[in-house]
């Protein structure tokens, strides 16, 4: 079965100029960074600017409880209210429930030990998180990022060494991860060591389409409307497959939202939810803001006629 519709990607690229390629990403673009942004206000602290999106026990600090209960997860940040709930969640089968707090006092942490204990069945494993260490942890994740972007620059530009087509690259790469983290706040998704670790593969994953796109375009011979619907075709069958692959494991990984018989895998879950968005972002940006800007490059500089490699010489007989 053809997952590509050749007709609509042949009507796509001669139809669509420059601008109107833009559209879509620059308000995706605009979108993502009013989420990041109202994000980062509603949790700035008296010392400055909060995070842009919201971080998880790993990276704040703060203690998780387990415990069962039949309350809604909505039900139980309502009820705790009074203190730090960062996240109140569903945690491996039955009633079983995960509340994750931040820094708390003393008195506050022993209040709501004894509220659950007193309260509800079975509770469960208490783990804690020192501010210190999350610190720690925070700047050693701003620099895997900072660093991983970097790295990814610098190997762009070596390979192409022409700036437009190298920064066009920069760009979308960076708007998959505005996107995919702009999501993570609208659905409720912390940043965690997990969530983390699926941002730092999606940069691999921006990187490996454009770069598909940019060599056919840069690279080989041909009209450039027959390269840019080669690069879709081949690209689009690449992403739609692993999208196809992180949808199965977000429904195995659900387990009882979906399935009753599957085992909840939290971590697993936010990894899949946060590639599925940035996936589905780098599908606009790589085909729309990096086609579009290829497209405007090369029609400006005059590359777009068909390159004839000139025939070889035949060696005369002796």
């Amino acid at each position: 079965m053809n997952l590509i519709n050749e007709k609509m990607i042949d009507e796509y690229v001669k139809k669509f100029n420059f601008k109107q390629m833009l559209i879509l990403p620059v308000i995706l673009l605009i979108v993502s960074l009013l989420i990041l942004a109202y994000t980062s206000y509603t949790t700035r602290t008296p010392e400055g600017l909060g995070a842009p999106v919201k971080l998880g026990m790993e990276f704040q600090g703060g203690t998780a409880i387990t415990f069962d209960s039949s309350k809604t997860p909505e039900q139980l940040k309502e009820e705790f209210s009074a203190y730090p709930v960062v996240q109140a969640r569903e945690y491996g089968g039955g009633d079983q429930k995960l509340l994750q707090f931040g820094p708390m006092t003393e008195s506050q942490l022993s209040d709501v030990i004894n509220k659950i204990n007193s309260e509800y069945s079975n509770p469960g494993q208490i783990t804690q998180m020192g501010e210190v260490v999350s610190k720690s942890l925070q700047r050693q994740t701003l620099n895997a990022i900072l660093f991983s972007f970097i790295g990814m620059a610098i190997v762009v530009f070596i390979v192409f060494r022409v700036f437009v087509p190298s920064i066009a690259v920069v760009i979308s790469a960076f708007a998959d991860i505005a996107f995919a983290a702009a999501m993570m706040n609208v659905f409720g998704i912390v940043l965690s060591l997990g969530t983390v670790a699926a941002l730092l593969m999606l940069i691999g994953y921006s990187v490996d389409t454009d770069i598909l796109l940019t060599t056919r375009l840069l690279k080989r011979k041909g009209e450039l409307s027959d390269k840019i619907k080669d690069a879709m075709k081949t690209g689009m069958t690449m992403t739609l497959t692993t999208l196809a692959a992180l949808i199965a494991l977000f429904v195995v990984s659900s387990g009882s939202y979906l399935v009753s018989s599957f085992t909840r895998i939290d971590i697993i879950r936010d990894i899949s939810v946060v590639l599925i968005f940035g996936l589905i972002a780098d599908m606009v940006n790589t085909w729309m803001t990096n086609v579009g800007i290829l497209k405007w490059y090369m029609e400006k500089t005059g590359k777009t006629e068909t390159r004839v490699e000139k025939p070889k010489k035949r060696r005369q007989a002796a």
